[in-house]
């Protein structure tokens, strides 16, 4: 015997009401953000993605490991050691004066036209390299040269007879100083800014000298955020190819000018060597950026 239920529609008589028609919303939350990952795929993944591949291959396609074993070469070696000591050169320089100049912004008691002034100048000069940065040192302190000149002329100071080259390694790292420096004001600023006046007051509270206070309080906060910004700097140094380029030309055996002479050069043209060199600058410069996160994580704790 078939049960016949009272909510049946052919028992009722009523019909059941038509299913309401669901709006479909598009994840707009996600649009803001879309150029951005457009970008970073279109640009850094599959470029990172094709070097990647070609590095372990051969002219036929052919996988293979001689182009990785072939980094070995002194030359290359050499080119790797001198681009490491160039871009810990310059980090450590822009590192410390950068963080001097934050300091005096921001704790040094000046005017606040000084601190805008300083962010708004290091947020431009931070972005200025490649050819114009390389002109305008060639056209600073190259041989002729304005400041060569004046040092010359005014206080008999030649910088050439004492050893000084702008198309040496201090030349290039001196170079890499002036967007260095500004990039560390605009990274530092915020944790400093994270400094509460409360701890300055609770360490004077119970007798800290202003000595102990940056030793024992200040010190300890910013530390994380300043390694984590010197391998950041490091990182921007370690890859830049356009200043380089355009100031020592190949004079200088670095990474970025060896990579540019194995895939565009007419000598010494093996674009896979290249690749392999680019894949080595990648995991130097990936192991620095994780560091550089690892530091950061741990100082946004005391910034919040």
């Amino acid at each position: 015997m078939t049960d016949i239920s009272m909510s049946d529609p052919a028992v009722t008589g009523k019909t059941a009401p038509p299913a309401e028609a669901r709006s479909v919303r598009l994840p707009t939350q996600w649009l803001g953000v879309a150029p951005f990952f457009i970008f970073a795929i279109m640009f850094l993944i599959l470029p990172t993605l094709y070097l990647m591949l070609g590095a372990f291959q051969n002219d036929a396609g052919e996988f293979t490991l001689e182009n990785i074993v072939a980094l070995a070469q002194p030359s290359i070696v050499a080119a790797y050691w001198i681009s490491i000591k160039v871009s810990l050169a310059s980090s450590l320089i822009g590192a410390f004066a950068g963080l001097a100049i934050a300091i005096a912004i921001v704790r040094g008691g000046l005017p606040d036209w000084i601190r805008s002034a300083t962010l708004t100048f290091s947020g431009v000069a931070s972005n200025f390299a490649g050819v114009p940065l390389a002109f305008a040192f060639l056209a600073t302190l190259g041989r002729l040269g304005l400041a060569t000149v004046i040092l010359n002329t005014l206080f008999g100071l030649n910088i050439y007879a004492h050893g000084f080259n702008i198309l040496s390694f201090w030349g290039l790292t001196l170079t890499y100083v002036y967007f260095q420096i500004p990039l560390m004001v605009v990274i530092i600023v915020p944790a400093i800014d994270g400094l509460k006046k409360e701890w300055g007051e609770a360490a004077a509270t119970l007798g800290a000298t202003v000595s102990q206070y940056w030793r024992m309080v200040v010190i300890p906060v910013i530390w994380p955020s300043f390694l984590g910004t010197v391998i950041l700097l490091f990182a921007n140094a370690f890859g830049a190819i356009a200043t380089a380029y355009a100031l020592t030309g190949s004079s200088l055996n670095i990474v970025p000018i060896l990579l540019y002479a194995q895939i565009r050069g007419d000598v010494l043209h093996n674009a896979h060597l290249g690749y392999a060199i680019a894949f080595g600058m990648i995991l130097i410069t990936g192991l620095a950026n994780v560091f550089y996160i690892w530091f950061r994580t741990r100082s946004e704790r005391w910034l919040k």
